[in-house]
């Protein structure tokens, strides 16, 4: 059976989806299946009337039923309703059993069309009219949905377009998306990270960068762009992603900054400021941070700051940034005294991360990277820690599919963190393992002695002997997190480091709470627990033999 054999339409009320999807399909010769259609068949009333009498919920099982059974077979032009995409089993389904391509209009266009719409006599009730400002609450409806449109393999932008050209594009969407070469690392299966302010999609591929423009389009984004990078990246990736933009027609202005943390400072965002301002930056000029972790929160907290906020776009270049920095929203610079203490929680408005960009990285850096990684299995996931030691020479030489997966499960296991807590309440300090030491020592060493990783890959053994001290893991457990550390080349310990300033440091450290540090200590493999009462003897001891004094 022909996997990708059908044609899933999507998008909003009024960009055109039953009647094209009728004319897609009287083109090809294929069945068509409309939900919304064949729900009220099924119920014997109109979608309105089974949303007032019966409920979203019982609507919504209807529909996820229906598509189901419609994606059951190939040759199929399948017409999703407008919300269908927004369910994740839905999401699942639909993109694995046809080419989703998704129908856009801009809010005035489709209101337009739903005045248009109510002219015809036998109009079912139209729920959007029935508020007092109805193209806001289009504008408000559709941007809850736009991350998850922006998900499609294709879109149309039916504005300007009329009926025979839609479907024309619709056909043509269709053939590109299938003649790509499938069943590789090339092929992109989005996840969306959900949290109670923001919601956007995560795109992780191989050889994808040449989509930024495309997806950022796809997420409601046009304009202006600002385009943040590093000195080290741009000469590598800069110029891609400008024609990307371009053929999208973004106009994009681009300042580069110093590679390496120090530039991470208060000093460098306001000489940001000052060029953006120069370029008379306006509120919905995107940012695009295209780079590891430093570029990543020092033009996220530009764009956090800058009019009050603007349009964030993550292009992460390295390890680290594609699997934990560019998702959650962290963003910051760094105070001479301590890491990202002036920063905010700013979720962009969509991430891309073109593992192949990983092959420009300098050994050391993409090194550095796997910590994150290996942090991400041993506090929540033992399977994917098991995947890692498995295949740790295939990810140290960047295999195409391996890489790639490992990479798009690591950052779906920090989107599901994310989600769950975005502010750092409490579910999400268990992504602080290895970091309250790591940061110290980063202190202790101004930033420019240990890459990041490398720090975490030493903190996480401290957290790990701190735990074996307190009696909650077992030497198996200490034994094996150093033996997958050092299989991927991070150090497991940091000599001729001033133990005093690593403790200074650590007393200023985000994560102390009415002068006790907040320690995320391993339970096991894949299981932590956090802890404000480890004994100060315990934790100097083990910092001490860390950084050998």
């Amino acid at each position: 059976m022909d996997k990708k054999g059908n044609i899933i339409i999507i998008g909003f009320s009024f960009t055109g989806k039953s009647v094209v999807g009728e004319r897609v399909a009287q083109r090809l010769g294929w069945e068509l299946i409309d939900s919304d259609h064949t729900i009220a068949a099924i119920e014997g009333k109109s979608v309105p009337e089974i949303f007032a009498e019966e409920g979203e919920a019982h609507f919504r099982k209807l529909e996820r039923r229906v598509l189901q059974k419609a994606c059951s077979g190939s040759r199929k032009v399948i017409v999703a309703g407008g919300g269908a995409i927004v369910d994740p089993q839905n999401r699942d389904i639909l993109s694995q059993r046809g080419v989703v391509i998704c129908l856009e209009a801009k809010p005035k266009t489709i209101y337009k069309r739903l005045l248009e719409s109510t002219q015809n006599e036998d109009t079912v009730p139209r729920p959007l009219l029935n508020v007092a400002d109805p193209l806001a609450r289009i504008i408000q409806i559709k941007a809850s949905r736009q991350a998850y449109y922006a998900t499609a393999d294709w879109t149309v932008y039916t504005d300007d377009l009329d009926m025979e050209q839609t479907v024309d594009d619709v056909i043509e969407g269709y053939e590109q998306v299938r003649s790509r070469k499938t069943g590789t690392a090339k092929d992109v299966f989005p996840f969306i990270v959900t949290t109670p302010s923001e919601s956007y999609p995560v795109f992780v591929g191989w050889d994808i960068l040449d989509d930024l423009g495309r997806r950022m389009r796809q997420t409601g984004l046009t304009g202006g762009v600002r385009l943040i990078s590093d000195d080290n990246v741009f000469p590598h990736h800069g110029e891609r992603a400008i024609e990307s933009l371009r053929k999208e027609g973004f106009e994009t202005e681009t300042y580069i900054v110093p590679a390496g943390e120090s530039t991470k400072s208060i000093e460098t965002a306001t000489k940001l400021y000052d060029w953006m301002v120069g370029k008379r930056t306006e509120r919905g000029h995107a940012v695009v941070a295209l780079g590891g972790g430093m570029t990543g929160d020092l033009a996220g907290f530009a764009a956090a700051t800058f009019l009050r906020g603007l349009p964030l776009v993550h292009a992460p270049t390295s390890l680290m940034a594609m699997t934990d920095s560019s998702i959650g929203g962290k963003v910051a610079v760094n105070h001479p005294q301590a890491k990202n203490l002036i920063g905010a929680f700013y979720q962009p408005r969509l991430v891309l991360a073109d593992v192949s960009t990983l092959t420009t990285l300098p050994h050391r850096e993409f090194v550095s990277g796997w910590a994150e990684v290996i942090k991400h299995a041993m506090i929540l996931d033992a399977d994917f820690l098991g995947f890692l030691e498995s295949n740790a020479d295939a990810l140290l030489k960047i295999d195409t599919s391996i890489a790639t997966e490992a990479i798009r499960r690591s950052a779906h296991i920090k989107a599901t963190v994310v989600g769950e807590d975005e502010r750092e309440q409490r579910k999400r300090m268990v992504l602080n393992y290895g970091h309250t030491i790591a940061h110290g020592l980063e202190a202790a060493t101004g930033y420019d002695r240990l890459l990041h990783g490398e720090a975490v890959a030493v903190g996480m053994m401290g957290a790990a002997f701190i735990s074996e001290r307190l009696g909650l893991i077992p030497r198996d457990v200490v034994l094996r997190q150093r033996n997958v550390l050092e299989r991927f080349g991070l150090p497991t310990t940091c000599s001729d480091i001033d133990l005093q300033a690593v403790l200074e440091a650590i007393a200023l450290d985000k994560k102390v709470r009415e002068r006790a540090v907040q320690w995320v200590l391993p339970e096991g493999i894949g299981r932590t627990t956090f802890r404000n009462d480890v004994p100060q003897e315990d934790a100097l001891g083990v910092i001490k033999e860390l950084v050998g004094n």
